[in-house]
């Protein structure tokens, strides 16, 4: 590091130094102020240059090294200048101070943070080269954050110092104006009764509501922007319009209707969107299957000599099927109608913020809403590969068509949806090769997990390939093969069909996103606030189509949000939570997880303990022939605190409940293994998963005393 900011650093930390160890701050006090007003109410009358100078040295000194003493010397302000020399005092002041402290974090910090950071920080920057005076605007308007923190984050971005410097002045100059104003009206208070004088409590009020009236103030700033080229609609149709019947959907018409919001679903393909059709309920039917053939080849496992099940791949496609339209009433027409929910089976566009037009066998219509939220779902991603569209391809939203089993398959893909119907075919007799570029399946679990996983699957005859990059797909002689690069080898791998399971993409196009300029994220999907809000604040967006989670329990989750807001946000609005999302994986074994694994914990820095019970060792699972797997609990160093945990075994996806609660509802592995669990289940594994971890943190000392205690009770 340069001298020049080493010096830079020790002058800023002898400062801080002295405030601390010298108890300056006794002197930064509104006790103190008011003791001293008579005294610096002299000074100035006799000095009023000199002090006003000193006053704006210290000013911009204090607020240039980031001391707390901000908000009680514009009070001070108020008091010893009055409103409107204070005021200008004060103004100037705290930008020159902010800026000082704006320049010192970029000398000292910013080539260290680009250095380490700078992927992250480039699309910092490009955000803050595109808004950045608006939002240093919002923030010194709405004090969110404290300034210094402003200050400091700034500096380490592109911004222009005079861009940070004007928006500074003004955004900070309301503020600035008030509490200078609540300081003019305390340097009155001369009697106890003066507390209660109404200018001052005029100030104090002031002061509370500040934040509140500048962030609607802003708001409304803002929604005008973005609607300033729109004619808004005198009164609506509805309240709410709905698009997509998805989880997301459904539930977010399911709420509007249950406190009597006029709402309208709109849904051009079939209701219960891709869980119903093509995703959960389908899927978990094909598991259920494939896993009664497995159990069948285990019979000796279980002390059974022989037994053999005979099954026809079209009929189990069939029952697949048959679980499909037993579920389908759930999410029906039907249903909803009675439920209050206007039904529409057609095509929607949004033609402006507040109306949709909708394309159905009855015509077209124009449909008018105080707000509208899109749920269209996502679909599978078919990458770019050389060849594909000629050797032809299945995704998970078509492969429910195949009746004859496919005697060689291709996967393409290792994550979750890839994996389990990997499994299944190979279960049901296909030779299944699946194909992975990553150096395993399943990369967002720990590699002990994805690694259990992998060897079923090759134990169960699957050909895994991880590492290989799939390049080109060919024709030979009639014969489809997949070249793979392995290691900068080729690889060839001959199939009859292809199975594209490599994720998914959000729908985005054809319903008037374009036409209204509503932003995607770099994810591909719906750009949203916290509030799933998207450019147009009466507009918003939930489920698969806004993110970040691709899960139909998280759609749901955040369909709650999107109905409340969307319908009541003007008085109340509620960020979407994402602190606990829980996940599995349908494999067998099972794998579930919720928070923290080790993986994102080492990435992110984050200090933790684990603790680990191994399936092998629990009665229930023993009794069963499944025990194999591992409940593995993330903590902080010697606290009782659920990180995260992971699950590997059967019925982890249940199992994982108990955890989820508790990191929900903030209770740790004490209260879990002080509560009664059923004698001989699988539960019990959770547990003995937190008397792990007790027995880890059992007191040593007040143990070994314990046995002294002992021993001389004995004699």
């Amino acid at each position: 590091m340069k001298p020049s900011k080493i010096a830079l650093i020790a002058l800023a930390a002898a400062l801080i130094a002295a405030y601390f160890s010298l108890d300056l701050g006794q002197y930064f006090r509104l006790d103190y102020l008011k003791s001293q007003q008579a005294a610096m109410d002299l000074f100035y009358r006799a000095n009023p240059l000199s002090t006003a100078l000193a006053f704006f040295t210290l000013y911009v000194a204090v607020t240039a090294v980031s001391l707390p003493v901000a908000t009680i010397m514009t009070l001070a302000a108020g008091a010893i200048f009055g409103l409107a020399w204070g005021t200008l005092i004060v103004s100037f002041a705290a930008s020159l101070g902010a800026t000082l402290a704006f320049l010192a974090s970029r000398f000292l910090f910013r080539d260290l943070v680009r250095r380490k950071f700078g992927d992250k920080l480039g699309a910092i920057d490009a955000g803050v080269n595109k808004e950045g005076a608006y939002y240093l605007f919002t923030l010194r308007l709405v004090p969110v954050f404290p300034f210094f923190v402003i200050n400091l984050a700034l500096g380490l971005t592109s911004m222009k110092v005079w861009t940070f410097y004007w928006v500074s002045q003004i955004g900070m100059l309301a503020g600035a104006v008030v509490y200078v104003n609540a300081g003019t009206q305390i340097a009155r208070i001369d009697a106890p009764g003066a507390v209660l004088s109404a200018e001052l409590i005029g100030s104090f009020v002031l002061l509370g509501v500040f934040p509140l009236m500048t962030k609607k103030i802003v708001d409304m700033v803002k929604a005008r922007r973005v609607y300033a080229n729109w004619v808004k609609p005198a009164k609506f149709d509805r309240n709410l319009v709905v698009i997509g019947a998805g989880s997301a959907g459904l539930v977010t018409a399911y709420i509007a209707a249950a406190v009597k919001a006029k709402v309208t679903l709109i849904e051009k393909h079939k209701m219960g969107g891709d869980c119903l059709n093509t995703g959960c309920v389908p899927s978990k039917a094909l598991i259920r299957s494939a896993k009664f053939i497995s159990q069948v080849k285990r019979a000796h496992e279980l002390g059974i000599r022989s037994a053999s099940a005979s099954f026809d791949f079209a009929e189990v496609m069939e029952r697949v099927q048959r679980v499909v339209k037993t579920v389908e009433p759930h999410d029906s027409v039907e249903r909803y109608t009675g439920l209050g929910v206007e039904c529409i089976a057609g095509e929607a566009k949004i033609a402006t913020p507040w109306s949709v037009e909708v394309t159905s066998a009855r015509g077209t219509q124009t449909l008018t809403a105080r707000a509208i939220v899109i749920a269209a779902g996502a679909r599978p991603f078919v990458p770019p590969i050389a060849g594909i569209e000629q050797v032809g391809y299945y995704t998970s939203d078509d492969v429910w068509n195949l009746r004859a089993l496919p005697r060689r398959l291709v996967v393409l893909g290792g994550g979750p949806i890839g994996s389990e119907l990997t499994q299944c075919f190979a279960r049901f007799g296909s030779q299944v090769t699946q194909v992975e570029m990553l150096p395993r399946i399943l990369m967002r679990e720990d590699a002990e997990v994805s690694d259990r996983v992998m060897r079923r699957l090759r134990a169960e005859g699957v050909n895994v390939l991880v590492n290989h990059k799939a390049k080109q797909f060919i024709l030979e002689a009639g014969e489809k093969v997949l070249i793979c690069e392995h290691q900068g080898a080729e690889v060839r791998v001959p199939f009859d069909e292809l199975l594209c399971a490599v994720g998914r993409v959000a729908n985005t196009s054809g319903y008037g996103l374009e036409e209204l300029g509503i932003p995607l994220a770099k994810t591909r999907a719906i750009e949203t606030n916290e509030y799933l809000q998207t450019l147009y604040p009466n507009i918003y967006a939930c489920g698969d189509v806004a993110g970040p989670y691709q899960f139909t329990h998280t759609a749901a989750h955040q369909a709650w949000y999107a109905a409340v807001n969307a319908l009541f946000g003007d008085f109340k609005k509620f960020k979407a939570d994402y602190s606990v999302i829980p996940w599995a994986t349908f494999t067998d074994p099972e794998v579930a997880r919720v928070g923290l694994n080790e993986t994102e914990a080492r990435e992110k820095g984050i200090a933790y303990e684990v603790s680990v019970f191994d399936l092998a060792q629990l009665d229930r699972a023993i009794a069963d022939e499944e025990a194999h797997g591992l409940v593995k609990v993330l903590t902080p160093p010697g606290a009782d605190k659920i990180l995260g945990c992971t699950i590997v075994g059967e019925h982890a996806g249940d199992l994982i409940a108990e955890y989820v609660a508790a990191m929900r509802h903030g209770f740790g592995l004490n209260k879990i293994l002080g509560t009664i669990h059923i004698y001989p289940t699988l539960a019990e594994a959770n547990k003995y998963a937190a008397g792990v971890w007790k027995r880890n943190h059992a007191p040593r000392k007040l143990l070994a005393l314990a046995g002294r205690f002992h021993a001389w009770r004995r004699g």
